[in-house]
């Protein structure tokens, strides 16, 4: 069996609200400062629209959802090694990783399960069906322009699994004119990462390639000699990635488009033999899209692609595949219908309506009952804007081969005080289909099993304007997700075990953002405040921390600009029953920029300088303080 199906079982269990005791063996926006103004490592810049919270384009001003977006420049200046890196700064998140870089990593928004999430690339799924999770360790950062983060339950718009929230990842894109990029780097552990790429386009066209490669000898991923995985050598990773994206303006208001991505990531692990143990795992996804305006006020959108997840295992005892392949088709019309109602005073009024197709195959030489699912779904949207009003509503009905029919809806509302105050409040529900694994793996699994199902809701104020020369922008969003049918594992007196649909969690909490901008000097800080709880037990949810929180300031000095974050958590349990504690940790992170001519910048970062010991998973080891120097070059 895959070591990262392995571990998704066994954090299916662990991450559960309770486990039997015998299975003990601001909207919160990240903007680049106004005045960062180095040539980009992009080639267009991202437009002030948000278009994961209605699957549509949607201006900032009327957003009424807790959304991120984390742009290019953002990402370039991080300093992160990784995508989960990278998001574990960002309001609402927390993560697991067995090990560094390249190791099984998961997302916590909101206190949510790692599989109560939804990631998507392009706007396609690339998630193990098996399993129920992503990898999103195989995702590389040289690959991605943006990033659009919506937290909270979204199963009205994306049909399972988005209990949690979506993390959208966008690969760069082509725009006007000739453009390059390139970088290479080295830093401790033997790291090496380079990328290129090339973009353009005209007047009616436009292209973007951008490959990437890496390797690191690593670290020792298991750090305690008592932990039966243990193996005492260096864990490294090797990775390649590739992506391409092309378009064509036919006529006007007519654009055919295309997109590829594919991803390679070899990473080794501990399996407590002197084997040579490894997951090579390759994420690939391809897809068609035809964008057309039938009318002023009616656009459609085809489109068509597959994203896939194959997951080799190479231990001692021999190989283990597991492949997911999901077919998915949406055929999307917008109607942007406020012409009619602008004697009443509507500024803003689009409807969404859609259908959608997805085929789920799974390809294992384990001896799985039933290895595909397909989902058909009808779905809609209505956006509107009236005075200091706005209000969002969406359903969605999800009817499936393998687990019936699932209904979902949502309902938000804002109300804009004054030019610098709003608040939102909103209503959701979202549900989790069982994964493959819970339903067919042999020995351990449930046919019967039903699909977890969540409650939500929440309420927001925020701020941004302006005082004494600075641009400034607060939020705080407080909310409660009550899940109810939660999938754990349960034994009888025989110890046999199975998934079955047993319990309840409520997680409330709230998140405080701020930002600052003045002259060169960019603040920002995000508190997670959080309660996420079985309700029979009242422990903690397993890995999950009450407090995280994460603090940052950048410097423009001339051709410089220098960096400082610190990533903080209080402490966790590793396991249900709140015996396995992890300490909490503050982590200081150091970045230092300097731009050349000719489009070139040389960076430098530093994490974990203080060379802090701690665990995001029990026994395993983060890396202690690493350095990495690299050269960007972007005309």
């Amino acid at each position: 069996m895959s070591p990262r199906h392995k571990a998704a079982r066994a954090w299916s269990v662990a991450a559960r609200p309770l486990a039997c005791a015998s299975l003990a063996l601001v909207a919160a926006r990240v903007y680049a400062a106004p005045g960062a103004t180095e040539a980009r490592d992009v080639t267009v810049a991202m437009p002030p629209m948000f278009v994961t919270a209605a699957r549509a384009p949607q201006p900032f001003a009327t957003l009424l959802a807790d959304v991120t977006v984390v742009d290019a420049d953002t990402i370039a200046r991080s300093g992160a090694d990784s995508l989960a890196e990278l998001l574990q700064r960002q309001p609402g998140i927390e993560i697991t990783q067995n090990g560094g870089p390249g190791a099984t990593s998961g997302l916590f928004m909101r206190g949510t399960n790692t599989n109560q999430v939804v990631v998507l690339v392009d706007g396609l799924r690339v998630s193990a069906s098996s399993s129920g999770t992503t990898a999103i360790e195989a995702i590389p950062l040289a690959d991605i322009d943006h990033i659009e983060i919506l937290r909270g339950p979204a199963s009205s718009i994306y049909g399972s699994d988005a209990i949690g929230g979506v993390v959208q990842v966008f690969t760069r894109k082509g725009g006007d004119g000739t453009h390059a990029n390139a970088s290479a780097g080295y830093g401790r552990y033997d790291t090496v990462n380079a990328s290129a790429g090339v973009s353009g386009g005209g007047a009616h066209w436009r292209a973007a390639l951008q490959v990437e490669g890496a390797r690191s000898n690593g670290f020792n991923a298991i750090d305690n000699p008592a932990n039966f995985s243990y193996d005492p050598d260096r864990d490294g990773y090797r990775s390649g990635s590739a992506s391409a994206n092309g378009s064509v303006d036919w006529a006007k208001g007519q654009t055919l488009s295309g997109q590829y991505f594919r991803s390679r990531m070899n990473a080794e692990f501990d399996g407590g033999d002197a084997f040579d143990d490894r997951t090579i795992t390759t994420l690939e996804s391809y897809g068609v899209t035809s964008v057309n305006a039938l009318a002023p006020w009616w656009t459609s959108r085809l489109v068509a692609g597959l994203g896939s997840d194959d997951s080799l295992s190479k231990l001692g005892s021999g190989d283990f595949p597991f492949r997911t392949r999901q077919r998915q088709y949406t055929w999307q019309n917008e109607f942007d219908v406020h012409a009619p109602l602008a004697s009443l005073g509507v500024t803003r009024a689009v409807a969404t309506l859609g259908v959608e197709r997805r085929e789920e195959d799974v390809d294992t030489d384990e001896a799985f009952a039933v290895t595909s699912r397909d989902t058909n779904a009808v779905f809609g949207a209505w956006q509107m804007a009236l005075g200091g009003h706005a209000l969002q509503a969406n359903l969605r009905h999800d009817d499936s081969t393998q687990f019936g029919s699932r209904t979902t809806g949502a309902i938000a509302w804002g109300y804009r005080f004054t030019p610098a105050w709003r608040a939102t409040a909103s209503y959701g529900t979202a549900f989790k289909a069982p994964s493959f694994n819970d339903l067919y793996f042999p020995g351990f699994s449930n046919p019967d099993l039903e699909p977890e199902r969540s409650r939500n809701v929440e309420g927001g104020v925020y701020w941004n304007g302006a005082w004494g020369g600075a641009t400034l922008d607060a939020s705080l969003v407080a909310y409660r997700n009550r899940i109810d049918d939660l999938i754990l594992f349960a034994c009888d007196a025989s110890f046999n075990c199975a998934p079955q649909n047993l319990e309840r969690a409520t997680i409330t909490g709230a998140t405080l953002t701020g930002s600052a901008a003045f002259g060169g000097t960019t603040l920002k800080a995000a508190l997670d405040m959080a309660s996420p709880r079985d309700d029979d037990t009242g422990n903690l949810l397993p890995r999950r921390a009450h407090t995280h929180a994460s603090v940052s300031a950048l410097h423009r000095i001339g051709a410089w600009q220098l960096g400082a974050e610190v990533v903080a958590s209080t402490h966790r349990f590793d396991d249900a029953a709140n015996m396995a504690r992890m300490g909490g940790y503050a982590v200081v992170n150091l970045t230092a920029e300097w731009t050349l001519a000719h489009g070139m910048t040389l960076a430098l970062r530093a994490n974990n300088v203080l060379d802090k010991h701690y665990e995001l998973v029990a026994d395993y080891a983060t890396g202690g303080a690493q350095w990495f120097a690299g050269l960007r070059w972007a005309i």
